[in-house]
């Protein structure tokens, strides 16, 4: 081989060499870890609503950042675990979505990376930030009225059903910390309306029936749902059983009276998922979690189910028409 072409030969190698190591020094992608307490099949809509609230910061699923997902399938006793793995991995910033539980999880694996929630409890009063407006710490997110309209719901379901004065409030007991707030607003609600009210569990699937079954032997006359993702995740499930056992019922999303519950009183969680995207998005760019407020519902809807109303013998009053966002015939 002549010298010109050995030479030739040893630069060309060097320049395939040299796209190969400068790509091996690249920084690999931003990982997001998503703790979800369901499982993927029932947070699809939520899913893609997070994903848009990423796409809005310019963060794209497999073209600038991974995502890797932990899903608890319903069970609030896996999520410290999952969390804790998540932690190991060292993910650069966590969305703990879906449950109370599963931000408490979060918090308590970590105190250094960045964690974005989405809960229905009070954030101040659990103990996940210092403040709304200035979080403090690692944990920032979006938090609903969901739970502050507790008492409302009490209030419309009697307004619509007035001879009711036995009501059952729905609670997980092992999502503790909003059963117990969701109780205790309730319980107000419902003294001051001069109501009774027993509080039934269900923490799984297989405690809907008994759960009903406890309902008609207290003679209960109305049902109000706590705010709960298990229950978010089977609101067809449940305006089935509500239906199936005649009992006025209120919950906080309109798929609940789509379905053939009487009513629904509360916020569309797919915005704010797509919040939790935006944030995770902007924390990814290297915004700190204690700057960014914690987000807060500002609109609530009040949908009603005039052909249940009928099918149940109920007349819903005419002021109750009036301030209804949406009539479902």
């Amino acid at each position: 081989m002549r010298r010109r072409d050995f030479i030739t030969l040893l630069g060309g190698s060097a320049a395939a060499v040299l796209p190969l190591a400068a790509r091996a020094q690249q920084p690999a992608m931003p990982v997001i870890g998503f703790l979800g307490a369901e499982s993927p099949d029932l947070f699809a809509s939520r899913l893609r609503a997070f994903r848009q609230g990423l796409s809005e910061t310019g963060a794209v699923e497999g073209r600038n950042m991974t995502i890797e997902y932990r899903w608890a399938e319903g069970q609030n006793d896996r999520l410290p675990a999952l969390a804790a793995d998540l932690s190991r991995r060292q993910v650069n910033v966590m969305a703990a979505l879906g449950s109370t539980p599963a931000v408490l999880a979060a918090k308590a694996a970590t105190a250094t990376i960045p964690i974005v929630f989405f809960t229905a409890a009070d954030p101040v009063a659990a103990g996940f930030v210092a403040g709304l407006a200035r979080p403090g710490g690692n944990l920032t997110g979006v938090t609903t009225l969901n739970l502050e309209v507790v008492p409302k719901r009490v209030e419309l379901l009697h307004e619509m059903v007035p001879t009711a004065t036995v009501v059952a409030l729905l609670v997980n007991p092992t999502s503790p910390t909003l059963a117990e707030a969701t109780t205790r607003d309730a319980q107000v609600g419902a003294r001051t309306l001069g109501l009774q009210l027993h509080v039934l569990h269900a923490s799984t699937e297989r405690d809907f029936d008994t759960a009903f079954a406890t309902l008609v032997r207290l003679r209960a006359g109305a049902l109000v749902i706590s705010p709960e993702i298990l229950y978010n995740a089977r609101i067809e499930q449940l305006a089935a059983l509500t239906v199936r056992h005649a009992v006025p019922a209120i919950y906080q999303y309109r798929q609940f009276v789509a379905a053939g519950g009487l009513l629904s009183y509360g916020s569309d969680e797919r915005e704010y998922y797509r919040q939790v995207g935006v944030y995770v998005g902007r924390i990814l760019k290297g915004e700190k979690p204690g700057d960014l407020p914690v987000q807060q519902a500002t609109k609530v809807e009040l949908i009603i189910n005039l052909k249940t109303a009928k099918a149940l013998g109920i007349e819903v009053p005419a002021t109750l028409l009036a301030r209804a966002d949406e009539v479902i015939e």
